[in-house]
């Protein structure tokens, strides 16, 4: 076999017994590795390297070797996942760098970070007073977590007391033209819905590459010609309108009408409106 031929052979070989060694080591991105994986990895790309350029060297002692250095990662999870212990002493454990709003000086010490490192950590966190920080942790992957003091932190919906509606996950129905039945599904609709709602934008499903269904159970799409217009779904903002136009409506009949039963029943009808607008206007509102 001719020495290009086998190089080729030997880099195929490899490039599959490599895949099959990583999707046993799972999903961890790279700053997550622990030292065992990171020295795997070091080690068996040596390995690799030097066994498909050195024709004269052994495939099989070669995949042994990555076996073995992929073995002990993989088994030293395991053992990490029944064993805290074992766990902090591999991986590690989190270090506090600031407390309280205190910077921990013998904490950043004993990681070997600097004043300015940790300031650039804290602006990669849109953080640039150390003055806001109430709580401030260097994770084990080298991820710096920060909790901001209360008075810093972004005002959220519950904090204003704003009535709100719990969302799903957006479900994708359409991709690159072709309808997906098991997140319709999912979303409790079908293709009757879908084809109903497509014809409404006027629309195909061969023309639209990505299509989703919000958790209100509303379609958008995306097309593959991005120079043709898509109306903006009106359902909801017609709903909102046509609520508020009753409820308008009746208070008008209360203040027009003689009868004292009559005022009493558009004035009680309208108060039940005004109490579901409180409670639709957040949905609705588009």
């Amino acid at each position: 076999m001719p020495d290009w031929l086998d190089v080729v052979v030997r880099s195929i070989i490899f490039v599959v017994v490599l895949f099959l060694m990583t999707k046993m080591l799972g999903k961890r991105q790279l700053a997550e590795l622990s030292f065992f994986e990171y020295i795997a990895g070091i080690t068996i790309g040596g390995i690799t390297s030097e066994v498909v350029m050195g024709l004269e060297r052994s495939i099989l002692n070669a995949i042994i070797g990555i076996f073995i250095f992929s073995a002990v990662p993989f088994f030293m999870e395991l053992i990490s996942l029944k064993s805290k212990k074992v766990r902090d002493f591999v991986e590690g454990t989190g270090t506090v760098f600031i407390k309280d709003g205190k910077i921990m000086e013998e904490n950043l010490k004993k990681e070997k970070y600097s004043t300015d490192e940790l300031l650039e950590l804290l602006r990669k966190k849109n953080v640039f007073n150390i003055a806001e920080v109430q709580f401030a942790i260097l994770e084990q992957s080298g991820d710096l977590n920060v909790l901001l003091k209360k008075e810093h932190r972004p005002v959220t919906i519950k904090d204003l007391q704003i009535p709100y509606q719990s969302e799903k996950e957006p479900q994708t129905v359409i991709m690159d033209g072709e309808i997906l039945d098991e997140p319709l599904s999912v979303a409790g609709l079908n293709r009757r819905w879908l084809h109903e709602e497509l014809d409404k934008l006027g629309v195909t499903k061969e023309n639209v590459f990505l299509g989703q269904v919000d958790s209100n159970g509303q379609l958008t799409v995306d097309l593959y010609d991005d120079q043709i217009k898509v109306p903006s779904p009106q359902e909801k903002p017609l709903l909102l309108a046509t609520i508020k136009k009753c409820q308008a409506d009746l208070e008008l009949f209360a203040l027009a009408t003689d009868s004292k039963h009559a005022k009493a029943m558009y004035a009680k009808n309208a108060n039940k409106l005004k109490d579901m607008l409180q409670k639709l206007e957040p949905v609705l509102h588009d």
